[in-house]
Protein backbone atom coordinates (compact mmCIF):
# COMPACT_ATOMS: atom_id res chain seq x y z
CA UNK A 1 0.00 0.00 0.00
CA UNK A 2 1.38 2.94 -1.27
CA UNK A 3 1.74 5.93 1.62
CA UNK A 4 -0.98 8.29 -0.20
CA UNK A 5 -3.25 5.38 0.54
CA UNK A 6 -2.60 5.11 4.27
CA UNK A 7 -2.53 8.49 4.90
CA UNK A 8 -5.95 8.48 3.35
CA UNK A 9 -7.42 5.43 5.09
CA UNK A 10 -6.22 7.19 8.58
CA UNK A 11 -7.99 10.41 7.35
CA UNK A 12 -10.97 8.56 6.91
CA UNK A 13 -10.91 6.79 10.30
CA UNK A 14 -10.49 9.42 12.36
CA UNK A 15 -13.48 11.13 10.22
CA UNK A 16 -15.82 8.35 11.28
CA UNK A 17 -14.33 8.20 15.24
CA UNK A 18 -15.05 12.28 14.78
CA UNK A 19 -18.74 11.93 13.61
CA UNK A 20 -19.62 8.90 16.14
CA UNK A 21 -18.22 11.45 19.01
CA UNK A 22 -20.45 14.33 17.53
CA UNK A 23 -23.53 12.27 17.45
CA UNK A 24 -22.77 10.63 20.83
CA UNK A 25 -22.22 14.05 22.63
CA UNK A 26 -25.31 15.54 20.16
CA UNK A 27 -27.56 12.58 21.92
CA UNK A 28 -25.95 13.19 25.49
CA UNK A 29 -26.97 17.22 24.79
CA UNK A 30 -30.36 16.00 23.86
CA UNK A 31 -31.61 13.94 26.90
CA UNK A 32 -30.30 16.85 29.31
CA UNK A 33 -32.36 19.38 27.24
CA UNK A 34 -35.11 17.06 27.30
CA UNK A 35 -35.38 16.46 31.13
CA UNK A 36 -34.15 20.45 31.75
CA UNK A 37 -34.50 22.90 30.12
CA UNK A 38 -38.29 24.60 30.17
CA UNK A 39 -37.43 25.88 26.52
CA UNK A 40 -38.41 22.26 26.05
CA UNK A 41 -41.66 23.05 26.97
CA UNK A 42 -41.70 26.76 25.55
CA UNK A 43 -41.61 24.91 22.06
CA UNK A 44 -43.89 22.81 22.39
CA UNK A 45 -46.21 24.74 23.51
CA UNK A 46 -45.82 27.52 20.21
CA UNK A 47 -46.09 24.07 17.80
CA UNK A 48 -49.53 23.52 19.71
CA UNK A 49 -50.75 26.75 19.01
CA UNK A 50 -49.67 26.36 15.08
CA UNK A 51 -51.36 23.15 14.90
CA UNK A 52 -54.67 24.14 16.62
CA UNK A 53 -54.86 27.22 14.92
CA UNK A 54 -57.08 26.23 11.78
CA UNK A 55 -59.41 24.90 14.63
CA UNK A 56 -59.34 28.11 16.76
CA UNK A 57 -60.45 30.11 13.28
CA UNK A 58 -63.38 27.98 12.53
CA UNK A 59 -64.68 27.98 16.27
CA UNK A 60 -63.93 31.16 16.98
CA UNK A 61 -66.81 32.78 15.75
CA UNK A 62 -69.41 30.39 16.52
CA UNK A 63 -68.49 30.17 20.03
CA UNK A 64 -69.17 34.03 20.37
CA UNK A 65 -72.16 34.26 18.33
CA UNK A 66 -73.93 31.47 20.58
CA UNK A 67 -76.60 33.31 22.86
CA UNK A 68 -76.79 33.05 26.87
CA UNK A 69 -79.37 29.90 25.99
CA UNK A 70 -76.71 28.13 23.85
CA UNK A 71 -74.92 27.31 27.15
CA UNK A 72 -75.94 24.54 29.52
CA UNK A 73 -74.51 23.80 32.53
CA UNK A 74 -72.55 20.62 33.07
CA UNK A 75 -71.89 21.14 36.46
CA UNK A 76 -72.54 24.16 38.59
CA UNK A 77 -70.59 25.45 41.26
CA UNK A 78 -73.45 25.49 43.94
CA UNK A 79 -73.50 21.66 43.31
CA UNK A 80 -72.48 18.70 44.52
CA UNK A 81 -71.94 15.78 42.14
CA UNK A 82 -70.94 12.50 43.76
CA UNK A 83 -71.02 11.62 39.95
CA UNK A 84 -72.02 12.62 37.09
CA UNK A 85 -71.36 11.85 33.27
CA UNK A 86 -71.73 12.76 29.86
CA UNK A 87 -71.30 10.46 27.32
CA UNK A 88 -70.30 10.92 23.49
CA UNK A 89 -69.36 9.22 20.66
CA UNK A 90 -65.16 8.70 20.07
CA UNK A 91 -63.63 10.31 17.49
CA UNK A 92 -61.46 9.14 14.92
CA UNK A 93 -58.85 10.82 16.13
CA UNK A 94 -56.97 7.25 17.77
CA UNK A 95 -57.07 5.85 14.46
CA UNK A 96 -53.84 8.41 13.45
CA UNK A 97 -51.78 7.50 16.30
CA UNK A 98 -50.58 4.20 17.50
CA UNK A 99 -53.20 1.93 19.61
CA UNK A 100 -52.88 0.55 22.93
CA UNK A 101 -55.20 -2.81 23.80
CA UNK A 102 -56.56 -1.80 26.75
CA UNK A 103 -56.29 1.53 27.01
CA UNK A 104 -56.78 3.53 24.05
CA UNK A 105 -60.02 4.84 24.31
CA UNK A 106 -63.26 2.87 23.11
CA UNK A 107 -65.81 4.80 24.77
CA UNK A 108 -65.78 8.31 25.39
CA UNK A 109 -67.23 11.04 27.77
CA UNK A 110 -66.64 13.54 30.33
CA UNK A 111 -66.97 13.04 34.00
CA UNK A 112 -67.45 15.56 36.96
CA UNK A 113 -66.62 14.17 40.22
CA UNK A 114 -67.21 16.17 44.00
CA UNK A 115 -65.80 14.91 46.89
CA UNK A 116 -62.76 12.51 45.75
CA UNK A 117 -60.35 14.39 46.36
CA UNK A 118 -60.99 16.38 49.76
CA UNK A 119 -60.60 20.21 50.54
CA UNK A 120 -57.81 19.53 52.81
CA UNK A 121 -56.21 17.83 49.52
CA UNK A 122 -56.87 20.51 47.76
CA UNK A 123 -55.65 23.54 50.02
CA UNK A 124 -52.45 21.74 49.87
CA UNK A 125 -52.17 21.44 46.67
CA UNK A 126 -53.02 25.35 46.33
CA UNK A 127 -50.57 26.02 48.52
CA UNK A 128 -48.04 23.99 46.23
CA UNK A 129 -49.03 25.97 43.24
CA UNK A 130 -49.04 29.56 45.12
CA UNK A 131 -45.62 28.98 46.59
CA UNK A 132 -43.69 27.38 43.51
CA UNK A 133 -45.70 30.40 41.05
CA UNK A 134 -44.58 33.60 43.77
CA UNK A 135 -40.58 32.79 42.32
CA UNK A 136 -42.31 33.12 38.88
CA UNK A 137 -45.18 34.61 37.04
CA UNK A 138 -46.09 35.71 33.92
CA UNK A 139 -46.43 38.93 32.65
CA UNK A 140 -50.00 37.96 31.18
CA UNK A 141 -52.70 36.70 32.44
CA UNK A 142 -51.78 32.89 32.65
CA UNK A 143 -48.53 31.07 34.70
CA UNK A 144 -47.99 27.85 34.57
CA UNK A 145 -45.71 25.86 37.14
CA UNK A 146 -44.55 21.80 36.30
CA UNK A 147 -42.94 20.08 38.80
CA UNK A 148 -41.72 17.34 36.90
CA UNK A 149 -40.08 19.43 34.20
CA UNK A 150 -39.10 22.50 36.21
CA UNK A 151 -41.01 24.71 33.77
CA UNK A 152 -42.19 27.95 35.52
CA UNK A 153 -43.41 30.78 33.76
CA UNK A 154 -41.35 34.17 34.66
CA UNK A 155 -42.11 37.30 32.37
CA UNK A 156 -42.66 36.53 29.06
CA UNK A 157 -40.71 33.26 28.95
CA UNK A 158 -40.34 30.67 31.43
CA UNK A 159 -37.45 29.05 33.08
CA UNK A 160 -36.45 26.45 35.36
CA UNK A 161 -37.84 26.22 39.13
CA UNK A 162 -35.24 23.35 39.82
CA UNK A 163 -31.89 25.23 38.07
CA UNK A 164 -33.23 28.80 39.57
CA UNK A 165 -33.08 27.22 43.32
CA UNK A 166 -30.29 24.73 42.84
CA UNK A 167 -28.56 26.60 45.84
CA UNK A 168 -31.89 26.70 48.11
CA UNK A 169 -33.05 23.90 49.76
CA UNK A 170 -36.31 23.19 47.96
CA UNK A 171 -37.72 22.55 51.80
CA UNK A 172 -38.23 26.27 52.77
CA UNK A 173 -40.44 26.14 49.67
CA UNK A 174 -42.33 22.92 49.48
CA UNK A 175 -43.47 21.00 52.72
CA UNK A 176 -42.48 17.57 53.29
CA UNK A 177 -44.90 15.72 52.40
CA UNK A 178 -46.42 17.32 49.31
CA UNK A 179 -45.43 15.05 47.12
CA UNK A 180 -47.23 11.93 48.93
CA UNK A 181 -50.27 13.82 48.77
CA UNK A 182 -49.75 15.16 45.01
CA UNK A 183 -49.06 11.41 44.12
CA UNK A 184 -51.77 10.55 46.31
CA UNK A 185 -54.04 12.86 44.41
CA UNK A 186 -52.77 11.27 40.81
CA UNK A 187 -53.59 7.59 42.21
CA UNK A 188 -57.02 8.61 42.74
CA UNK A 189 -57.70 9.80 39.00
CA UNK A 190 -55.52 6.98 37.60
CA UNK A 191 -58.35 4.66 39.57
CA UNK A 192 -61.04 6.93 38.23
CA UNK A 193 -60.04 6.58 34.70
CA UNK A 194 -59.54 2.62 34.88
CA UNK A 195 -62.73 2.15 36.34
CA UNK A 196 -64.79 4.82 34.45
CA UNK A 197 -63.59 4.29 30.79
CA UNK A 198 -62.14 0.70 31.19
CA UNK A 199 -58.99 1.27 31.16
CA UNK A 200 -56.23 -1.60 32.14
CA UNK A 201 -54.62 0.71 35.39
CA UNK A 202 -51.34 -0.94 34.84
CA UNK A 203 -51.30 0.91 30.93
CA UNK A 204 -52.35 3.99 32.18
CA UNK A 205 -48.92 6.21 32.64
CA UNK A 206 -48.78 9.64 33.50
CA UNK A 207 -47.25 12.20 31.02
CA UNK A 208 -46.24 15.62 30.11
CA UNK A 209 -47.22 18.44 30.43
CA UNK A 210 -48.91 18.07 33.83
CA UNK A 211 -48.75 21.10 35.80
CA UNK A 212 -50.64 23.79 38.02
CA UNK A 213 -52.23 26.85 36.49
CA UNK A 214 -52.64 30.37 38.03
CA UNK A 215 -55.15 32.83 35.87
CA UNK A 216 -56.19 36.11 35.79
CA UNK A 217 -57.62 38.89 34.06
CA UNK A 218 -54.39 41.15 33.17
CA UNK A 219 -53.88 41.23 28.99
CA UNK A 220 -52.17 38.59 27.72
CA UNK A 221 -48.47 39.74 26.62
CA UNK A 222 -47.47 36.63 24.43
CA UNK A 223 -49.29 33.97 22.83
CA UNK A 224 -48.74 31.88 25.63
CA UNK A 225 -50.79 33.95 28.28
CA UNK A 226 -54.20 32.86 25.52
CA UNK A 227 -55.55 29.97 27.42
CA UNK A 228 -59.26 30.79 25.93
CA UNK A 229 -58.63 29.39 22.15
CA UNK A 230 -60.66 25.95 21.90
CA UNK A 231 -58.20 23.22 21.12
CA UNK A 232 -58.00 19.32 21.65
CA UNK A 233 -55.61 17.90 23.98
CA UNK A 234 -54.75 15.00 21.42
CA UNK A 235 -54.26 17.28 18.65
CA UNK A 236 -52.52 19.58 20.77
CA UNK A 237 -50.29 17.02 22.84
CA UNK A 238 -50.06 13.84 21.23
CA UNK A 239 -49.16 12.36 24.43
CA UNK A 240 -52.62 12.69 25.99
CA UNK A 241 -54.88 10.22 25.76
CA UNK A 242 -56.81 10.87 29.25
CA UNK A 243 -57.20 14.73 30.27
CA UNK A 244 -58.24 15.73 34.21
CA UNK A 245 -58.83 18.74 35.87
CA UNK A 246 -58.42 19.36 39.62
CA UNK A 247 -60.22 22.96 40.70
CA UNK A 248 -58.21 24.85 43.56
CA UNK A 249 -60.36 27.67 43.88
CA UNK A 250 -64.02 28.38 43.58
CA UNK A 251 -66.05 30.36 40.40
CA UNK A 252 -68.17 33.21 41.50
CA UNK A 253 -66.08 33.13 44.85
CA UNK A 254 -62.23 33.24 44.11
CA UNK A 255 -63.11 34.66 40.57
CA UNK A 256 -65.37 35.37 37.99
CA UNK A 257 -65.30 34.25 34.15
CA UNK A 258 -62.70 30.94 33.92
CA UNK A 259 -65.27 28.43 33.22
CA UNK A 260 -64.26 25.26 31.44
CA UNK A 261 -66.15 24.77 28.84
CA UNK A 262 -66.99 21.90 26.06
CA UNK A 263 -67.88 23.19 22.47
CA UNK A 264 -70.32 20.90 20.90
CA UNK A 265 -72.64 21.21 17.63
CA UNK A 266 -76.05 21.83 20.00
CA UNK A 267 -74.33 23.97 22.67
CA UNK A 268 -71.38 24.65 24.84
CA UNK A 269 -71.47 22.71 28.12
CA UNK A 270 -69.84 24.35 31.14
CA UNK A 271 -67.60 23.58 34.10
CA UNK A 272 -67.82 25.63 37.01
CA UNK A 273 -64.90 25.76 38.97
CA UNK A 274 -65.47 24.21 43.09
CA UNK A 275 -62.43 23.26 45.31
CA UNK A 276 -62.06 20.07 44.69
CA UNK A 277 -63.91 18.89 41.77
CA UNK A 278 -62.51 16.53 39.43
CA UNK A 279 -63.25 17.02 35.93
CA UNK A 280 -62.22 14.44 33.00
CA UNK A 281 -62.49 13.37 29.73
CA UNK A 282 -61.11 11.62 26.83
CA UNK A 283 -58.44 13.83 24.59
CA UNK A 284 -60.19 13.60 21.27
CA UNK A 285 -61.87 16.21 18.63
CA UNK A 286 -65.17 14.60 20.44
CA UNK A 287 -64.02 17.11 23.82
CA UNK A 288 -63.13 20.39 22.18
CA UNK A 289 -62.39 22.94 24.84
CA UNK A 290 -61.60 26.16 25.90
CA UNK A 291 -61.30 28.20 29.26
CA UNK A 292 -63.72 31.72 29.53
CA UNK A 293 -61.19 34.41 29.72
CA UNK A 294 -60.96 35.41 33.72
CA UNK A 295 -62.99 38.70 34.12
CA UNK A 296 -61.89 39.34 38.10
CA UNK A 297 -60.27 37.27 40.90
CA UNK A 298 -57.33 33.99 40.34
CA UNK A 299 -58.23 30.74 39.40
CA UNK A 300 -55.74 27.90 40.66
CA UNK A 301 -56.12 24.45 38.68
CA UNK A 302 -53.85 20.95 38.24
CA UNK A 303 -53.85 19.66 35.00
CA UNK A 304 -52.86 15.66 35.66
CA UNK A 305 -52.41 13.99 32.56
CA UNK A 306 -52.50 9.99 31.14
CA UNK A 307 -51.13 8.10 28.51
CA UNK A 308 -51.43 4.63 27.14
CA UNK A 309 -47.64 4.69 25.87
CA UNK A 310 -44.80 4.17 28.32
CA UNK A 311 -42.61 5.78 26.22
CA UNK A 312 -44.19 9.48 27.00
CA UNK A 313 -44.21 8.17 30.80
CA UNK A 314 -43.21 10.85 33.11
CA UNK A 315 -42.14 9.75 36.93
CA UNK A 316 -43.77 11.54 39.74
CA UNK A 317 -42.12 14.38 41.09
CA UNK A 318 -39.17 14.48 43.56
CA UNK A 319 -38.18 17.28 45.67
Amino acid sequence: MSTRQRKENKKTKENVVDDKDNNESAKKSHLVRTKTDPGVYKKAVSRALVRVLFIAAFLIGLMFIRSKEDFKILASQKEFYQKKTFQVSCSKDYDDFEKFPGCTPTRCGRLVIDGLITEKEARQLLQIAKNGLALGGSNGGASILDLHSGALSKGNSFINLFKYLENENLDNIFEKDDVEVYKHVKNKIKAVISREFGVTKSRLHLTHPTFFSRMNNKPAQTVHDEYWHPHIDKVTYETFDYTSLVYLTDYGKDFDGGRFVFVDKEANWTVEPRVGRLSLFTSGSENLHYVEKVSSGTRYAITVSFTCNDKHAIENPDF
